[in-house]
């Protein structure tokens, strides 16, 4: 998808001709160059909209072949010079945002006169300009290229129209890799749902939705049940209609009419009738049967808006059944009739698999010798129906040996793209992602960039999209809340899978499907979008064209595979892996670099030549041994997010308040793994001008200090705000700076110690908090502070540690109805702890910790009704379960840890049964052995 990278470019050309600096640049440019190259400056915002332009008229070319699916080496090879051109031009407009950007703020004449006496810059204009013109030029030509070699394949007479309806084939059910109906695993539930929605007694219409991503035997499941002749008699008739996104309502409207004639033999001339006669004909026909349609493969909740159009309310009992892949089609069905489907579980993985590999066998057994590479396979296909078929298909055909099949492993995802017998898994997939808007393609392929299983933490991916400028603003959206709604799009259309969400639903993580990522990585590597490097099998060729490069593993040097000269972005994953195999072109011949992900690299120093990597915007250094960063980095003027979580640096060189664009400055340092004590990590010093960094979203951890507390109100835009060592007498200030943040929504205040009070009695805050975390005593008046008054209802998670409570402060936590999420460590002076009847209604996670004199706790029936995550520690007094835990039926999980002995009998009494076994299993044996489990299970 080459206009992918034309867009990106397209759209980065608009903001830079928008910039005025130039006109000021031209004079420096004058003095300090030929003639020659003074013209060509002059000429250089001209070029650029000129190259704008042709590039606009390529992406329109681009988009017309896609449509009539041609394909063809001679318009490939010219494709891949268009991509390597757009890519050589995004550079160009990477290093002018620069020299504008060293210019922005000059006014004079005599401003610019002081710079030429400073060093050489990276960049000159005159060298821009020279590129740009190149660019011009070779565009031209490529237009000249194109003309003459590509006009005889690229006419109309000579392009096929697509025909949908052929191509579709390959996906319905039956075509190829058929699953016999005895061969079918793991549907038994869905199925009988499926057949539960047909038959339920309602005569109205309803509109069943079988939904989830490519290849998990959406369209099987429904053919089963759609041949079924029980089924199928309940209907008068019924018609299997093919959608696709280039759909014409005419031709589905057509062959439902000659299904339906075809079973009537009325004869209707479909072919020869126009929209209307069509429409008029079938509703006709529908107002008076009970009929059943399925419409398979449907993308968009407009393709059947169109379509609902003919399908009449008859009162007959009638059934529409959908499948897609898209969460927004699936929520036209009622709640009670969508059913969602997911991977396979090992079981029914190794089953299916089994049963296509060995179809000859009695009872389909794996032979020893290929048992644990069969498994090796069945995990990488990662419960995909699709691919287990599909290759367990292809190995009954093969000698039953394990170095076949070893050799199959090895050689998956190239066999997947090349082997005949295997790309019709590569092509449906390849469906889901051809189908998305252009704007999520680049974040769909860069998640292929993580290694394989690995878990995605949402924030982090947010930031990095943004960081390579995936992300555009809109309207007042923060380009935060923009990339979650692409995230979100992303999960609904079945391209990422939700590993795991807050007590609030909100995703917390992710992870892509094996089989998906590794067909990802393949296209990544033909667009030149990114290469995946890991040499455990062996050399690794990168590539000279590739813009980001994932390191999964790096055993040997890995410089002589890369190109750093066109590198946009590292990604090292291989935490062995020795920097000195990387840094050298890294940090000094890397200079287009926007992302630098170094976590957990054996990292104690940065080169001073970072300062060089001008367009760098999103460094991480977490989990690594660095304890100071260079003064050069106060060049980075482009800096968005640095991270630098459990590092060894606390405080920052002078100058730094300079950046800023910062959007996310994350910085801590663990000195407690409990995560117990008051101070059990050490935060940030604040620098001389950190308020000056308007643009700041996130800042986590810094230290409060009177100057700065004072000045905190400058941060406007922070969301997120972690401030500690917070004394009493910085509390006034700090209240009145806070109430200034309209767009705050977590909030974490840390005392000093033990014994400095927070004073909070004033805190109020113009927008409620999703999360409020208070560490350390609290005056008496802080919980009936004016943002409690107005806001603590609708907050949704809180922590409370230190705060020393009374019997009537944890009585009227309760009234936080909204509360998702609560942890309390050391907060409560009580011995009782009683949960009244309806208390916590939405409470889905409770965490008590370190409640010294608490020995007896009592939940009343209909308190904590929705509570599934339930973790008690260091409750010492308490010697017996809580009375009424057994009203607590929607626990999934529950921990007791560092327990008193008398607890841990208490537990063998059966009153905990009815928690999942799998949990309870986990529970007792950490409890028979807590010193080797670190107080946690």
């Amino acid at each position: 998808m080459a206009e992918i990278a034309v867009l990106f470019v397209i759209k980065k050309i608009g903001i830079a001709v928008a910039c005025d600096t130039l006109k000021l640049a031209i004079p420096l440019a004058a003095k300090r160059s030929e003639s020659k190259k003074v013209e060509l400056v002059k000429a250089l915002r001209f070029n650029m909209r000129q190259i704008k332009k042709e590039l606009e008229i390529i992406n329109a070319f681009l988009k017309e072949l896609g449509m009539k699916g041609y394909k063809g080496e001679v318009v490939e090879t010219w494709i891949r010079q268009v991509r390597r051109l757009a890519h050589d031009m995004e550079d160009v407009v990477d290093e002018f945002m620069y020299v504008v950007g060293k210019n922005k703020h000059r006014e004079s004449w005599s401003c610019v006169r002081k710079i030429m006496k400073k060093a050489k810059p990276l960049f000159s204009l005159d060298e821009i300009a020279t590129k740009a013109d190149m660019i011009n030029r070779e565009l031209v030509e490529l237009s000249k290229r194109l003309d003459r070699w590509t006009r005889p394949f690229c006419s109309e007479s000579y392009i096929p129209p697509t025909n949908y309806s052929s191509e579709e084939q390959l996906y319905l059910p039956g075509h190829d890799y058929s699953i016999n109906d005895d061969e079918l695993v793991g549907i038994d539930k869905n199925r009988q749902t499926l057949v539960e929605s047909l038959c339920l007694e309602d005569c109205s219409l309803r509109i069943i939705a079988v939904w989830g991503m490519g290849g998990l035997g959406k369209s099987t499941l429904v053919n089963n049940i759609y041949k079924n002749e029980a089924v199928a008699s309940n209907f008068n008739c019924h018609a299997w209609l093919c959608i696709s996104q280039s759909y014409k309502i005419y031709d589905i409207w057509r062959n439902m009419l000659k299904e339906f004639c075809g079973e009537d033999n009325q004869g209707f001339d479909a072919e020869n009738m126009n929209s209307t006669e069509l429409r008029l004909e079938l509703a006709k026909i529908l107002h008076k049967k009970r009929y059943l349609i399925i419409l398979d493969d449907v993308w968009s909740a407009a393709d059947f808006l169109k379509i609902r159009e003919v399908l009449v309310d008859n009162g007959l009992g009638s059934r529409v059944i959908i499948t897609t892949r898209i969460e927004e089609v699936a929520s036209i069905a009622e709640d009670g009739c969508k059913i969602s489907l997911e991977p396979l579980n090992n079981h029914d993985a190794w089953l299916l698999f089994c049963r296509k590999a060995f179809p000859k066998i009695k009872n389909h057994i794996c032979p020893p010798e290929l048992h644990q590479c069969g498994m090796d396979i069945v995990d990488k296909c990662d419960g995909l129906p699709l691919a287990l078929v599909a290759i367990g298909s292809l190995l009954s055909l093969k000698p039953r040996n394990r170095k076949e099949w070893k050799l199959l492993y090895n050689q998956l995802i190239s066999e997947v793209h090349d082997n005949e017998n295997l790309n019709r898994i590569e092509k449906i997939l390849n469906l889901s992602y051809k189908h998305l808007p252009n704007y999520l393609k680049n974040c769909f392929l860069y998640c292929a960039m993580f290694p394989e299983d690995y878990i995605i933490q949402r924030k982090k991916l947010i930031r990095l999209w943004i960081a390579e400028g995936f992300i555009e603003q809109k309207g007042a959206c923060s380009l935060e809340d923009v990339a979650e709604g692409y995230l979100m799009e992303l999960v609904r259309r079945s391209m990422l899978q939700v590993v795991a969400r807050n007590s609030f639903n909100r995703i917390q993580c992710l992870r892509m499907h094996d089989i998906l990522c590794e067909i990802a990585i393949v296209q990544s590597k033909k667009e030149s979008f990114s290469t995946v490097y890991d040499d455990t099998h062996g050399v690794v060729q990168v590539g000279s064209d590739s813009r980001r490069v994932s390191v999964l593993q790096c055993n040997s040097g890995i410089r002589s595979t890369v190109d750093p000269s066109r590198l946009h972005t590292f990604l090292a994953f291989d935490t062995s892996m020795a920097l000195s195999s990387a840094s050298s072109f890294i940090f000094s011949e890397s200079k287009y670099l926007a992302v630098l992900e170094l976590s957990g690299l054996r990292i104690e120093t940065i080169p001073h030549s970072v300062g060089e990597l001008f367009n760098l915007r999103y460094l991480c250094l977490n989990d690594t041994n660095v304890k100071e960063l260079p003064k050069s980095i106060r060049k980075l003027h482009n800096l968005q997010t640095l991270s630098l979580e459990r590092t060894q640096l606390l405080k920052f060189p002078r100058g730094f308040s300079n950046l800023k664009k910062m959007r996310h400055l994350l910085v801590w340092k663990s000195v407690d793994a409990t995560y117990k004590s008051l101070n059990n990590w050490e935060s940030l010093e604040p620098f001389e001008g950190l308020w000056n960094l308007k643009e700041l979203q996130s800042l986590c951890e810094v230290r409060a200090t009177k100057n700065f507390v004072s000045k905190l109100g400058n941060l406007s835009q922070l969301r997120s705000l972690c401030i500690t060592y917070v004394r009493s007498s910085h509390c006034a200030q700090l209240c009145n700076s806070l109430s200034k943040m309209q767009h705050l929504t977590r909030l974490h205040i840390r005392a000093m110690n033990e014994y400095d009070v927070l004073l909070l009695e004033d805190l109020a805050l113009p927008n409620p908090l999703e999360k409020l975390d208070l560490l350390g005593p609290l005056s008496e008046g802080t919980l009936e502070s004016p943002y409690f008054t107005t806001y603590g209802n609708e907050l949704l998670q809180m922590e409370l540690s230190c705060c020393q409570l009374t019997v009537n402060r944890v009585a009227w936590l309760s009234e936080l109805s909204n509360l998702t999420e609560l942890r309390l460590t050391r907060v409560y002076t009580g011995q009782q702890l009683i949960f009244h009847a309806n208390c916590f209604p939405n409470l889905k996670k409770a965490l008590l910790w370190d409640l010294q004199q608490v020995n007896q706790i009592c939940i009343q029936e209909g308190a904590l009704s929705s509570l599934q995550y339930l973790h008690f520690d260091s409750l010492m007094e308490l010697r017996n379960v809580p009375t009424g835990i057994e009203f607590l039926s929607s626990v999934k999980e529950a921990y007791f840890t560092m327990m008193h002995s008398d607890f841990v009998r208490s537990l063998q009494t059966g009153k905990v049964n009815h928690i999942p076994k799998g949990c309870l299993q986990n529970l007792l044996t950490c409890l028979e052995n807590p010193a080797t489990h670190n107080g946690a299970c």
